[in-house]
């Protein structure tokens, strides 16, 4: 194996970092829609593999804070870990690990305007990013209960919140208004479903953060980017092993997560696909998602948690699909796009799948209250 195509910047910049030998491999990796990332190969018995990523300054414009949670985070895990926690048996867990840079033993490196950070790759793994089986969204549902189990003793106050107003819908939606006055007129019956889309669903907007404000929820630390592919699958075992892209780290409401991590799994054509009319959230799949959730979190949750789940569904779904559109309507400034009608069509899927959840209430509430009653109390 060869350096090859991956010298210069990228690699000189890779290796300011505490790196355990040269580098030998530097690729582009995922398909995320904020950070640019690359895998880093280092010389080694066995070779080593790191995650190098460039934080997106105009998402998260006090990146020192991000990394920071992620200190913090990866600091309490190790601890709990340490302690030992019955949930994993002899399940393997791994939590990533920062890598501090040679010159000044912070963990980032800035170099002409980039922030930069060094991660420990998660080896014999995998990610996907739809759910390919029952089992598969069992996994995905236990591995964040799991990672909240273990973080639910850290105070939220501990952490910054490196993303003010991230997952609070009533937020978008105020976004979502200043950028509509000075958009363009609807063009398309795409632009106008999700403009009637957005006011018939204007007063649910704010139900979790009313549920804050009057003292049923409170913060907790989150993920807050917990979809699919941001859960790793160990290869051999096909279990869930770990929780990746931490810089969404912060303050916020379980609910935000779960929704989250539903409304991703139980889509089982997912977010990119062109055929609107097969969308629809997999009953079945959340099932199963929440089943492996709550087998790992249920030690901690309240009441009032267990009755906000169905609503925190339904609300994340929408609002990523809002997100979505209020980027259409503003030129494509925050998502990722490869044409200009992308995050229009991003949109038409989240509401779609909103409409979906919305139709089996009835069904989504009954499985909770099956699920509530079934379980034990975690550890």
């Amino acid at each position: 194996m060869t350096l090859g195509d991956a010298t210069g910047e990228l690699a000189a910049i890779a290796a300011t970092f505490e790196l355990p030998g040269p580098i030998l491999d530097l690729e582009p990796l995922g398909n995320g829609n904020v950070n640019d990332t690359y895998l880093v190969v280092c010389d080694g018995d066995p070779l080593q593999r790191f995650v190098l990523q460039r934080l997106n300054r105009t998402v998260f414009v006090q990146p020192e804070l991000v990394m920071a949670n992620m200190v913090a985070i990866a600091e309490h895990v190790e601890a709990r870990m340490t302690q030992g926690c019955a949930l994993l048996g002899e399940r393997r867990w791994e939590h990533p690990r920062v890598l501090l840079s040679r010159a000044d033993q912070r963990p980032w490196v800035e170099r002409d305007g980039g922030f930069w950070r060094l991660i420990t790759f998660i080896e014999s793994s995998q990610s996907f990013d739809v759910v390919a089986s029952a089992e598969q969204a069992r996994e995905v549902g236990f591995g964040l209960g799991l990672f909240h189990h273990l973080i639910s003793d850290l105070p939220a106050a501990g952490l910054a919140d490196t993303l003010e107003g991230f997952h609070v819908t009533p937020r978008y939606l105020e976004h979502y208004d200043g950028v509509l006055a000075n958009a363009p007129a609807a063009a398309g019956d795409g632009e106008l479903h999700c403009l009637a889309f957005v006011e018939e669903r204007r007063e649910f907007a704010s139900v979790l953060e009313a549920a804050r404000v009057s003292g049923q929820l409170r913060l907790r630390p989150i993920h807050g980017d917990p979809k699919v592919n941001n859960v790793m699958m160990e290869a051999c075992s096909g279990r869930a092993c770990a929780l990746v892209d931490l810089d969404t780290v912060k303050p916020g409401l379980i609910h935000y997560d779960i929704g989250d991590c539903l409304r991703s799994c139980c889509n089982p054509l997912g977010e990119e696909t062109a055929d609107l009319e097969a969308v629809h959230f997999d009953i079945h799949l959340c099932r199963e998602v929440l089943s492996g959730y709550l087998a790992a979190a249920s030690g901690f949750l309240t009441a009032a948690d267990y009755e906000h789940l169905y609503v925190a569904i339904r609300l994340i779904s929408f609002e990523l699909g809002l997100r979505f559109f209020t980027d259409h309507l503003a030129g494509n400034v925050y998502f990722k796009t490869d044409r200009p009608d992308h995050n229009l069509q991003r949109a038409l899927v989240q509401f779609r799948l909103t409409e979906s959840i919305e139709a089996q209430e009835d069904r989504i509430l009954d499985l909770i209250g099956d699920l509530r009653a079934g379980l034990a109390p975690g550890c």
